[in-house]
């Protein structure tokens, strides 16, 4: 069977240049956009059960711009005022501009990294003195607690929003060719929407390796794991899984 339909598991972008829709017209298929999970706020009552002071720290590790949203939803919540004074570190350039959405970029002393949480670390280690505040989502990676440790930097995880399973009992049936995902808990929502889910002929593609290790441990079939060499982004990967598997049949 040819690949003519797609479920991608996030919010359709809203941009019309997008690769997405680059590679739906190129090949013929069709492409539908669905997040399978949403975040929701940890409410800042349960935050101060965790008796974490934000203020006791002197830099804040943004990992994406959700934590950034959350940040400073809890310090607005908690009647925190942030310092000029405090450091923050970022893992890449986009979500280090983000911060412009809360304070005065230029004033203040921000440090981004390569996109991966590990190219970040070579930047923190020359801010050992630091004290980290760390906000996360309950579904984060165990790589980033792992790593801080392994360099001996002084740090707090706080989880400040949930990673949940969105309801999809609208779609009666997962009647696609390939499904994508981009996180472990994309594969969660699946099987708690859909426990009788049988892949079949189902292609499933993942980004990055906790996916794809979620695929293998949920006893799935993984078919396309991006990044690749020759193909570093999800849509450069499924452009040319398509036509490799399209000219066959």
């Amino acid at each position: 069977m040819k690949i003519k339909k797609i479920l991608v598991s996030q919010p359709e972008p809203q941009h019309d240049k997008n690769p997405y829709f680059e590679i739906a017209e190129k090949n013929n298929v069709k492409i539908d956009f669905r997040p399978f999970i949403h975040v929701e706020p940890v409410e800042t009552k349960e935050f101060r059960k965790h008796r974490i002071n934000i203020l006791d720290h002197t830099a804040v590790i943004f990992t994406s711009k959700t934590a950034i949203d959350h940040f400073f939803r809890v310090s607005n919540e908690m009647r925190v005022n942030v310092p000029d004074c405090m450091k923050y570190f970022c893992t890449s350039e986009s979500i280090a501009h983000y911060l412009q959405k809360y304070i005065v970029y230029r004033k203040r002393k921000i440090f981004f990294g390569k996109g991966r949480f590990n190219d970040l670390m070579e930047v923190l280690d020359k801010h050992k003195n630091e004290k980290f505040l760390v906000p996360l989502s309950d579904q984060h990676k165990r790589e980033i607690p792992e790593l801080l440790s392994e360099h001996k930097l002084k740090y707090t995880i706080a989880i400040l929003y949930l990673t949940v399973s969105s309801d999809l009992s609208d779609l009666s049936m997962i009647n696609y060719d390939v499904l994508v995902f981009f996180s472990p808990s994309g594969i969660k929502s699946l099987l708690s929407n859909f426990p009788e889910f049988k892949q079949n002929e189902t292609k499933i593609a993942s980004f990055g390796n906790s996916t794809a290790r979620a695929v293998k441990e949920a006893g799935l079939r993984l078919d396309l794991q991006a990044p690749m060499p020759n193909a570093p982004s999800m849509t450069m990967a499924l452009d040319q899984f398509i036509k490799e598997h399209n000219k066959k049949k």
